[in-house]
């Protein structure tokens, strides 16, 4: 059974940074593309960042670019979310999510089939 468990939001000053980690289970990181994705109320799920364990390479929202750091541990099966320099915009619920290859952006939410839970990010002083 597939099953992504996220953890290591909360408030943060801007400017601060939070690390986000998504634990897998039921299946290895190398068989998906891993992704953080985020929404806020009234708004449409965005992509942040994916990763390709299998194919080596990474993928950022320019919104985040430079700021935000996607990787992960095989030996843990989890994927991490290093955010930096954070914005109040980045306030949003953040949801960690298993899928493709599929005909949608690699970016989309709807190529992704397994999804966490969501974690809270606020950014606020």
């Amino acid at each position: 059974q597939v099953q992504l468990v996220e953890s290591g939001g909360g408030l943060v000053q801007p400017g601060g940074s939070l690390r986000l980690s998504c634990v897998a289970s039921g299946f290895t990181l190398d068989r998906f593309a891993m992704g953080w994705f985020r929404q806020v109320p009234g708004k449409e799920r965005e992509g942040v960042s994916v990763i390709s364990i299998s194919g080596g390479s990474t993928y950022y929202a320019d919104s985040v670019k430079g700021r935000f750091t996607i990787s992960g541990d095989t030996a843990k099966n989890t994927v991490y979310l290093q955010m930096d320099s954070l914005k109040p915009e980045d306030t949003a619920v953040y949801y960690c999510a298993a899928g493709g290859p599929s005909g949608f952006g690699v970016l989309n939410p709807n190529g992704y089939h397994y999804w966490g839970q969501g974690t809270q990010v606020t950014v606020s002083s």
